[in-house]
C-alpha cells in the first residue's frame, strides 16, 4: 500500500475529535485570540476598578456643614467619609465583594501585563495558561457580582424570587465554567501528546 493511498483512508473517531479540539491555523487563532483576551481583560480591569473606587450603595459624603466632624457612629461602628456605607450595613457580603473584586482586578491585569511585556507566546501552553487565568477572572467577576446584587438587593426580594435565580445562574455558570476549564485541559493534552 502507497503512502497516498494511507491518506486518503477515513479517520476514526477518536482521531476526529483529537483534530476538532487540536488548533487549526494556529498563527492565524493566535493573533485572534491574543487581540480577544486583551480587550476582554482591559474591560475587566475597568469595571473592576471602577467597582473598588465606586462600590455598590455608594460612599459616605463630606459634609458641607463645619459643625460636624468626618467621621460619625452608626449601628455602634464608626465611619468615614469615603468609606463604603455597605462595608459598615453588610460587613461579610462587602469583604467577600471586595475579596472577588480584587482577585478579579489581579487575574485581568496579570493577563494584560503578560500580553503587552512582548514575552513569546507562540502557541500551546502559553495561550491555555492565558485561557485559564481568564476562566479565573470571569468566575471572580461572576462572584463578585453576585455580592454587590446580595449586598443591593432587599431581603423581601433576595428571599422570594432572587435567591432562585441566583441559585439557578449559579449552577449554569459552575456547568458551563467546568466544560470550558475541561475542554482546555484536554486541548492542551491533546496538543503535547498528540501532534
Amino acid at each position: 500500500m502507497s503512502i497516498v493511498q494511507d491518506q486518503n483512508l477515513p479517520k476514526s473517531r477518536c482521531r476526529k475529535f483529537f483534530d476538532w479540539v487540536g488548533y487549526e491555523e494556529t498563527g492565524k487563532w493566535l493573533k485572534d485570540m491574543k487581540g480577544s483576551v486583551i480587550l476582554t481583560a482591559t474591560i475587566i480591569a475597568t469595571m473592576t476598578f471602577a467597582l473598588a473606587t465606586n462600590p455598590p450603595g455608594g460612599v459616605v459624603q463630606a459634609s458641607t456643614s463645619e459643625d460636624e466632624t468626618d467621621c460619625m457612629t452608626r449601628n455602634e461602628r464608626k465611619i468615614c467619609v469615603g468609606e463604603a456605607i455597605l462595608a459598615n450595613r453588610s460587613h461579610d457580603n462587602y469583604s467577600s465583594f471586595l475579596t472577588c473584586n480584587t482577585i478579579s482586578f489581579i487575574a485581568s491585569l496579570i493577563v494584560i501585563l503578560v500580553l503587552v511585556s512582548g514575552i513569546p507566546i507562540k502557541r500551546g501552553f502559553g495561550i491555555w495558561v492565558l485561557s485559564i487565568c481568564m476562566c479565573i477572572t470571569l468566575t471572580f467577576l461572576a462572584l463578585t457580582y453576585m455580592f454587590a446584587a446580595n449586598m443591593v438587593t432587599p431581603n423581601s426580594i433576595w428571599s422570594s424570587v432572587a435567591g432562585n435565580v441566583f441559585g439557578i445562574a449559579n449552577i449554569v455558570y459552575a456547568a458551563v465554567a467546568s466544560i470550558v476549564i475541561l475542554f482546555q485541559v484536554l486541548r492542551i493534552f491533546v496538543n503535547k501528546c498528540y501532534k
